[in-house]
């Protein structure tokens, strides 16, 4: 158990603990977390006593005492309800959010937002300074800290700071329409390495900063000052033998095969799996498919589309019209091409826990990945780990990270309604033999670039950093 005498070598900084509350009856109890970040810094910190994550343990309120789930051993920081409104659902998700998603809607700037953006990454980084050895290593997560590197750089200057940012970073001028960019911009540069999710993401920045501080850049290499920060791709992987594991797990077969049968066993299984958010596409894939039904390129009889939309940020303003207009489009396209029984789309507004995911994975011939802008998409690559067969077809976003490793996908444009349209009844008419060159290619990718060396990768070039 931590406490609050020990000083840790390795501290990870996120908006939230590797923790989620789940309960058990009358009985609330915390478990791992399935995400992404948790399964690439398991191996360095499950079991590690040098290491500690800090965060927020999803409940607001007093941060509570330090405590160990599953070998992690997690130290909360506090956020109230008040800040939760104005850090998190504010100035993180309805002004952060959206610029960085290329305006896909206008980003709000509130001066109050900011005031409890600046207060909460302050706590953060005070909660890093404090648990920190001298000259420890502190890894700092994405865009709702983005100005604890500096804060923790003037508080702590012995230590070694690497900062990811998980969402695109955008172009110079979406970017300088923010109030507080240069702001944010000296938050990051407190980092030693600031690793993004495309060479394309790196490019974005080291403009901004060119633009905004007038900084000397050498290559990737950002003078700034009187310090040195280096800017890189550390592109996110998966946690590749899990979900083969789980491809392989008889009873997750057996219920893929019981969800192609409660579809009405059809021909062809076209599945999407997103958060419900505006980001994602989910809007432009609906209306695709209710053309292609309608222009009778596709058969109702032989397809059927799967649409998981999980509940996201349902406070932050605009996501109940989300919601909304995606349940009427739903609505719409089973009415005029559903028949008694046996709806066209399936459209599920709930999570799932991995193995009812892989379990659609399986069954699914072709996955429609089409947000209109993702840092990386790791559902695209949790799709090709599915197929041991190398079967299926992934039409996916050249807006996407993803696109950038998985080139012999069926890239589209999702604002292209025809594009986009093409590429799914393409996708669904083609035959096992003619997409198996495709997918082995992206098995191989996959397989080479996990979250395990992606956290390796970047922790190695932070360890080698003045």
């Amino acid at each position: 158990m931590a406490t609050d005498e020990q000083k840790w070598s390795f501290v990870v900084v996120a908006n939230r603990l590797p923790v989620r509350r789940v309960r058990e009856g009358a009985v609330a109890k915390l478990v791992p977390s399935p995400g992404g970040l948790v399964s690439a810094l398991r191996p360095v910190m499950s079991g590690n006593p040098d290491a500690v994550w800090v965060g927020w343990s999803g409940v607001p309120g007093p941060g509570g005492d330090p405590f160990e789930v599953d070998g992690f051993q997690c130290h909360p920081v506090s956020v109230s309800q008040g800040e939760l409104q104005l850090f998190y659902e504010g100035f993180s998700n309805a002004t952060l959010w959206p610029l960085f998603h290329d305006a896909l809607v206008p980003p709000e700037y509130h001066r109050t937002w900011w005031d409890a953006y600046c207060a909460v990454n302050q706590r953060y980084a005070a909660n890093a300074a404090d648990l920190a050895a001298p000259g420890a290593t502190v890894w700092i997560h994405d865009y709702h800290l983005m100005l604890v590197a500096g804060l923790l750089r003037a508080a702590r200057p012995d230590l070694r700071i690497g900062f990811f940012l998980h969402i695109p970073f955008p172009a110079r001028e979406l970017y300088i329409r923010m109030p507080w960019r240069a702001e944010i911009i000296d938050g990051l540069l407190g980092a030693d390495l600031i690793g993004l999710q495309t060479a394309l993401g790196t490019d974005n920045f080291c403009r901004a900063v060119t633009r905004i501080t007038g900084a000397k850049i050498t290559g990737k290499l950002i003078q700034h000052n009187g310090r040195a920060t280096r800017v890189g791709a550390f592109p996110i992987g998966i946690d590749t033998e899990r979900i083969a594991e789980l491809a392989a797990d008889p009873a997750v077969q057996s219920r893929a095969a019981e969800i192609r049968q409660t579809l009405g066993s059809p021909r062809t299984v076209l599945l999407g799996v997103d958060r419900l958010d505006y980001t994602k596409g989910i809007e432009a894939r609906l209306r695709a498919f209710r053309e292609l039904l309608a222009e009778q390129r596709l058969s109702a009889e032989d397809c059927a589309l799967v649409q998981i939309a999980e509940p996201s940020r349902s406070q932050v303003t605009g996501y109940g019209e989300i919601r909304r207009t995606v349940e009427q489009m739903v609505g719409e396209v089973n009415g005029n091409f559903g028949v008694m029984g046996r709806p066209v789309v399936h459209y599920l507004h709930q999570s799932h826990p991995i193995e009812e995911l892989v379990s659609m994975y399986l069954i699914a011939d072709v996955m429609l990945v089409t947000p209109l802008r993702d840092g990386m998409n790791l559902v695209a690559k949790e799709y090709v780990a599915c197929r041991p067969d190398n079967s299926g077809v992934l039409v996916l976003s050249e807006f996407t990270g993803a696109a950038q490793e998985l080139g012999t996908a069926d890239l589209v444009n999702p604002h292209d309604i025809e594009g986009l349209k093409t590429a799914m009844e393409s996708a669904v008419h083609r035959s096992d033999a003619e997409a198996e060159p495709a997918m082995r290619s992206m098995r191989r990718t996959v397989r080479s670039n996990t979250a395990q060396r992606w956290a390796e990768r970047f922790l190695a070039r932070l360890g080698t950093c003045p």
